[in-house]
């Protein structure tokens, strides 16, 4: 049997790449409207995602630990699980697309519990699948609202310095929120197939919070240019419309279970507001590689961690 080190190991990794992804989730808007250096930005995405994994992470912990599928994975699933959903995750980040840790992750328990001969809460997946598609359409939706909202009153103050500066600050606090519905969503997504075990859930948090800041501090660069830049070209307004309406969802959904992609929050907040501003501002052949990630990224880790289980299986027979 695999020792629970291997696991812990497999599970830091997953949140290595949580953090490498997602950082730029949380900051990309900032750094992009220059409003915050990289280095003070992402130290931000650090203290705020341990705190929110450590404080909320256990809803969606619960949730991939038994949701997925019927009763407890082994060790070796487990770590399969894990690996393959953090393999694809890696090379998305190398090519600097945002995709879902949380969609490769609930692929990867899916496709070993049907190597595993284990039943599959399809009606489950089925349901988180739905908040997926429907999480970046009312997002970006709530962030146009947002925006047209915040442009709407700003008109109506006088244009004094205090107002002037007020948007960038606010663009400062909704990246901590952000930061911390990122860890409260994505520690339980990483140390979630390890939930079963009879291990405390308060190292499970500490150990996928700390794991996703190095991550973000070590690589989350590459994904911070394209959230930032790559989609459109973000004010301190437009950017903090984007990122409140993101953390909202999150945040919601992490407190009621469901995994979710904070990179499909932010991406269909910032089209949100970029289609407010026009069109044409909207680089649509960006979009659609982000969301060709989004799809391929579920399906290829399901697939990739199926092969390798039946492979492991069959081994050891």
């Amino acid at each position: 049997m695999i020792g629970l080190v291997p696991l812990f190991l497999a599970g830091a990794y997953v949140g290595w790449n949580i953090g490498a992804n997602d950082a730029g989730n949380c900051i990309g808007t900032a750094v992009g409207s220059g409003l915050l250096s990289y280095r003070r930005a992402i130290l931000l995405v650090c203290a705020f995602a341990v705190l929110g994994g450590l404080l909320q992470g256990g809803h969606v912990m619960e949730t991939m630990g038994s949701g997925i599928v019927d009763g407890a994975l082994a060790h070796s699933g487990i770590l399969t699980a894990l690996l393959s959903a953090g393999a694809f995750v890696t090379i998305a980040t190398i090519f600097r697309v945002p995709v879902s840790t949380s969609q490769a992750i609930v692929g990867g328990v899916a496709g070993v519990g049907l190597a595993a001969g284990m039943d599959v809460h399809i009606s489950k997946i089925i349901e988180i699948a739905q908040v997926w598609v429907i999480c970046p359409v009312l997002v970006g939706i709530m962030a146009a609202l947002l925006l047209a909202l915040v442009r709407w009153a700003l008109r109506r103050v006088k244009p004094d310095s205090f107002w002037q500066r007020l948007p960038y600050g606010l663009l400062v606090l909704s990246s901590c929120y952000i930061s911390f519905s990122l860890g409260a969503n994505h520690v339980g997504t990483a140390m979630g197939p390890m939930a079963v075990l009879e291990i405390p859930p308060i190292w499970l948090s500490l150990t996928g919070g700390l794991a996703l800041a190095g991550g973000a501090l070590m690589f989350g660069r590459r994904v911070t240019e394209t959230v930032g830049r790559g989609i459109t070209r973000l004010d301190a307004v437009s950017a903090f419309s984007a990122q409140l309406s993101a953390a909202l969802a999150v945040h919601f959904f992490s407190i009621v279970g469901i995994p979710v992609s904070t990179s499909q929050a932010v991406v269909g907040a910032v089209i949100g507001v970029g289609l407010l501003q026009g069109v044409r501002t909207v680089r649509l052949r960006k979009i659609g590689g982000i969301a060709l990630g989004w799809v391929a990224t579920p399906t290829a880790a399901a697939v990739f961690s199926f092969g390798v289980y039946r492979l492991i299986l069959r081994m050891t027979v």
